[in-house]
């Protein structure tokens, strides 16, 4: 299965900021990062995990950094390319895919991330499944599922002993987390509004955290810190905004055009790209909302709802079909050629490593989604 290609990286300096810049990739197809709530990088930053198009279709491969040779990690079709998530002790990647006999099967797989055949973790007939994340204790991996015409989430145990959906909406549901010191709470949104809420991994005790109507654009929700005791949100295009979990109520941290955002786990800090106007990727300060420009990323961060301040709504959509057909899939994120909140991979969605000395991005400023590495 495992292919091997010669190292494609090479050195820059950003023109704005002069920082060292990596081109990881440049490949002439989309190749992009793992998604932005997860590192791209191994635990011991020697390898970078992203996925690719170069074979026609979405699949991962893992890159030596700084630099190094690269090997295809998957082969078979159906593979969520945002899906995946590195083990904590970087031996495996997980990832969500379609079964390629049956692709109204959902699966989870893990492969190892020096080659070799996927195993699978869990079944979901008739399920969608959305992106990977893992529990603190490395046992547990929860993914947005949609199953009979209903969002849900599903959870699979990481020792291949299985999965079961456990709880089911009438609404999508996307990006699940689960709690950085708890296996038993997962953070996740519904879309569009109200959009945070929480649940027991079990499906019990699910609580919307704050009402709100489609005026109120709140987008890209995390744990701020290793803590777990606050959220970090967005209100597009307005704030950056930190949201208290026991007192249920917002802060501002920063008033700007915040976008996708990763923050540090001591919580001190947030990483953030930025557009209409992209003003380049920004590190926040928590405590006093002054702002550093890290580098500028130059990509053309897709999606004619990010001109906006509301959530798309039916019309929008619609707009959007007159150019093109869509096929029905879990979310905007992974519709093909999506307009109205994507392409995904025009977006920056930086991420931070795990020693956060460096920050992992996507720009197709080249004209073809690349992965990049800036250092702080």
């Amino acid at each position: 299965m495992s292919a091997a290609f010669p190292s494609e990286a090479h050195e820059a300096r950003d023109r704005h900021t002069q920082r060292r810049i990596l081109q990881l990739t440049s490949y002439p197809s989309i190749n992009h990062h793992l998604y932005f709530l997860t590192s791209s990088l191994t635990p011991d930053e020697t390898a970078l995990v992203f996925c690719s198009y170069r074979t026609g279709r979405p699949e991962f491969h893992r890159a030596g950094f700084p630099s190094g040779e690269i090997l295809r990690l998957t082969d078979e079709p159906g593979i969520n390319g945002f899906s995946a998530i590195i083990s904590q002790d970087g031996d495996e990647l997980y990832y969500t895919a379609t079964e390629p006999g049956d692709p109204s099967v959902g699966v989870v797989r893990a492969v190892r991330l020096n080659g070799g055949e996927p195993r699978t973790l869990a079944e979901f007939p008739g399920g969608q499944l959305g992106e990977c994340s893992a529990s603190a204790d490395g046992e547990w991996l929860v993914m947005a599922i949609r199953q009979s015409g209903n969002g849900g989430l599903a959870v699979a145990r990481t020792d291949g002993s299985g999965g079961e959906v456990v709880l089911e909406v009438g609404r999508t549901v996307i990006h699940p987390q689960f709690h950085p010191r708890s296996s038993d709470w997962i953070l996740y949104a519904q879309d569009p509004a109200p959009r945070m809420w929480m649940a027991r991994r079990d499906g019990r005790e699910n609580e919307c955290l704050y009402e709100h109507g489609n005026d109120e654009f709140l987008v890209h929700e995390t744990f701020l810190g290793d803590s777990g005791e606050q959220v970090v949100v967005v209100r597009w295009p307005y704030a950056l905004r930190r949201f208290d979990l026991a007192t249920r109520q917002f802060h501002d941290i920063a008033r700007f055009n915040a976008w996708h955002i990763a923050p540090s786990r001591d919580g001190k800090r947030v990483l953030c790209d930025t557009a209409h106007p992209d003003i380049g990727l920004q590190l926040v300060d928590v405590e006093t909302g002054e702002r550093t420009t890290v580098c500028q990323p130059e990509s053309s961060c897709g999606g004619s709802q990010w001109r906006k301040d509301r959530y798309a709504l039916g019309e929008d959509f619609a707009a959007a079909r007159q150019a093109a057909e869509r096929e029905a899939s879990l979310s905007w994120m992974e519709m093909k050629a999506d307009t109205v909140y994507g392409p995904q991979w025009t977006h920056p969605h930086p991420s931070f490593s795990r020693s956060e000395r460096w920050v992992v991005y996507t720009s197709d400023r080249s004209g073809h989604p690349q992965v990049y590495a800036v250092e702080l």
